[in-house]
């Protein structure tokens, strides 16, 4: 397990990408979220405002993470 979550949250040299795992942390808390509203009451709910915040900046993440993946895959790879 602890090896397929390094291999999801690393990119493609083998180092951890930030970008995956702010938005992989961010689903976790918005899944989190979502859980425990569906068993409390509304007047623990935290405010919409940090839930979107949050959903906001997972989805930033993950979208700029896929758009970095698929921008540089048509160029060739320069050594320097």
């Amino acid at each position: 397990m602890k090896k397929f979550l390094l291999n999801m949250l690393s990119g493609g040299s083998g180092d951890v990408s930030s970008k995956r795992v702010i938005g992989f942390a961010g689903f976790l808390f918005l899944s989190g979220t979502m859980v425990a509203n569906s068993f409390s009451h509304v007047e623990v709910a935290p405010s919409a405002e940090l839930v979107e915040a949050v959903k906001y900046i997972t989805i930033a993440a993950l979208f700029g993470n896929t758009v970095e993946k698929f921008a540089g895959a048509g160029k060739p790879k320069t050594e320097e």
